[in-house]
């Protein structure tokens, strides 16, 4: 399939490769959610400002013991609020990353594009008036969503700072924020999992998107191919952004206009310029780094 930067075609990819990016970075989330947990599995018992001044710190820690907690080494009235800040931060990134996959599915979703779909169920209605559509609303939902767990961070960012050795400015808050952003992280991998599951994936029409724009993605190859054939890179890239211009507007495609260029036919064989144009140059490394992130070999092709 194509790559896009900037939301414009680029160079060929792999869906695989765009997948694995998502799995690699849930893990990334998976690991700070499993320090976060380890983080706020404390607790106190050392009186109204922290001094142990009516219980020992024997008791506290076997209580706490009793609990599945550890004693926080040092505490006012209060455990200290960075570490539930630290909790809601991570749940805020896992549902940034948990957006970041919905979002690139809305994208491949659109009309122009329809690369990939999210599963549409028999009987489903995806708009009230018009009965031909069929938006990604579980992938729209995950992004409304994930705003809800931002602006949830922020407010345990704002709860750390508390008067002295205690005031009740964060509790209020708390008791919405903790719950509702484990609620609404919990509902957002749930749709989000039954949405990869049933993932529509349309390989004919990534080929066909790819062949869109008449070989320009291939323009850095034929740029790098002059300049190893003894061109400069500026009048290499002159000359290849003045065949991709005129090739955008209208037929013929790139290549053929190049092979009819005597500037290009100096330097290169048809043979070199024609290898420029082949997409699996640009995934041979592919299995590499499957192999680098999954830690074994993968089938060709992947």
């Amino acid at each position: 399939m194509v790559g896009r930067t900037h939301g414009v075609h680029a160079e060929p990819i792999t869906f695989g490769l765009k997948v694995l990016v998502w799995y690699e970075e849930l893990g990334r989330a998976q690991e700070r959610l499993s320090r976060a947990r380890a983080g706020i599995a404390v607790g106190k018992l050392s009186g109204a400002v922290g001094t142990h001044a009516h219980l020992s710190p024997d008791l506290e820690e076997e209580v706490l013991g009793s609990l599945g907690l550890a004693p926080d080494a040092v505490t006012t009235q209060v455990v200290q609020r960075d570490r539930h800040a630290e909790l809601l931060q991570a749940i805020a990134l896992l549902g940034a990353s948990l957006e970041k996959i919905a979002l690139e599915i809305r994208h491949l979703q659109r009309t122009e594009v329809l690369e990939v779909e999210e599963p549409f169920r028999e009987g489903q209605k995806g708009s009230s008036s018009m009965p031909h559509k069929r938006n990604p609303v579980n992938c729209e939902r995950i992004c409304g969503l994930a705003r809800v767990l931002r602006a949830n961070a922020h407010a345990a960012l704002e709860n750390v700072a508390l008067w002295h050795e205690r005031d009740i400015s964060h509790s209020s808050v708390e008791r919405v924020i903790v719950p509702d952003s484990f609620l609404a992280a919990d509902f957002m991998v749930t749709q989000l999992r039954e949405v990869l599951e049933g993932l529509n994936v349309y390989p004919e029409r990534m080929r066909s998107n790819l062949e869109m724009t008449r070989g320009l993605i291939y323009s850095q190859r034929v740029l790098l191919a002059l300049v190893q054939a003894g061109r400069t890179r500026e009048d290499a890239y002159a000359l290849v952004q003045r065949h991709a211009m005129a090739a955008w507007r209208s037929q013929p495609d790139l290549a053929t206009r190049l092979l009819a260029d005597p500037e290009v036919s100096r330097v290169l064989t048809k043979e070199k310029l024609l290898a420029c144009f082949d997409p699996t140059h640009f995934t041979r490394h592919v299995n590499r780094i499957f192999e680098r992130v999954l830690g074994e070999p993968v089938a060709a092709g992947r």
